[in-house]
């Protein structure tokens, strides 16, 4: 059985959005906390140089805390430092970037200017992708409360390391939040018209992604990726690109994709 381990300081940033305490000589990878947290971990991978580990206690909250703004933050894959105050990620990421280029690159430097951060914390990227699956993934929370769902229709970002499920995703702070009104447009819209989303490893459903790209003159492009068998299908897809044509007139540039290949690259037929 993988042990316990009490009353651990978090000491330090590491990779891919995570932190690392030593507990017995060996480095503990930990998602989810901040240098100066002290908690109890449950280590889920125990190897010979190093541990995985989960928070499951904290007995003290560090300083360089911050408060998540995204209520998916803790269950999508994404964002993994917004529990983080964004001075410290800065001085994270440009530690990181030091410790390649000098331990693994063996680089010689000269003194680094520090990061220079931007104005916007949220809502900084031009272009999100969301994937629709009727494989929605439960949280642990919904787990343990047993709830039966009746819709396991999603449309959000895939779950690390489960690649036919999808966090069903109802707001991301990644982009302006016109991703947010269209994204969910989309979601009701598919639900009332019985449109089936995307099965995976079945290949086959109408909805399978949709992409959004904003540019700093104001141009919004939208694109939707379905997968359509039959005329009534077709009749479908049509009807939603017109309901978002009507529905969001700040679209610029509205598209869509016929795509029967088993993976996500945007081929067949571009409309």
């Amino acid at each position: 059985m993988l042990p316990m381990l009490e009353h651990v300081t978090i000491t330090a940033c590491a990779a891919e959005g995570k932190a690392l305490a030593r507990v017995d000589d060996k480095v503990v990878f930990v998602p989810f906390v901040v240098p100066g947290d002290v908690v109890d971990l449950q280590v889920k991978k125990k190897k010979s140089s190093y541990m995985e580990a989960v928070a499951v206690k904290f007995h003290e909250y560090s300083p360089l805390r911050a408060t998540p703004k995204c209520r998916h933050y803790g269950v999508c894959g994404g964002c993994k430092w917004q529990c983080l105050q964004y001075e410290e990620q800065l001085k994270a990421k440009q530690q990181q970037v030091y410790d390649n280029l000098t331990r693994i690159g063996k680089v010689e430097l000269p003194e680094f200017m520090p990061i220079l951060g931007s104005k916007n914390v949220y809502g900084y990227r031009n272009k999100l992708e969301f994937g629709f699956s009727n494989k929605r993934w439960l949280t642990e929370e919904e787990v343990r409360q047993d709830v039966k769902y009746e819709v396991m229709d999603a449309v959000g970002f895939h779950i690390t390391g489960a690649f036919d499920k999808i966090l069903d995703i109802t707001e991301c702070h990644l982009m302006d939040d016109i991703n947010n009104q269209i994204r969910n447009d989309i979601r009701e819209y598919a639900l009332e018209k019985g449109l089936e989303f995307y099965d995976l490893r079945e290949n086959r459903g109408l909805l399978r992604s949709l992409m959004i790209r904003t540019s700093n003159t104001g141009e919004l492009m939208f694109l939707v990726q379905f997968r359509i068998d039959s005329h009534e299908e077709q009749k479908m897809a049509d009807d939603l690109m017109q309901h978002l044509s009507e529905t969001f007139p700040q679209i610029t540039s509205l598209l869509y994709v016929d795509n029967h290949k088993a993976n996500d690259t945007f081929g067949d037929r571009f409309m």
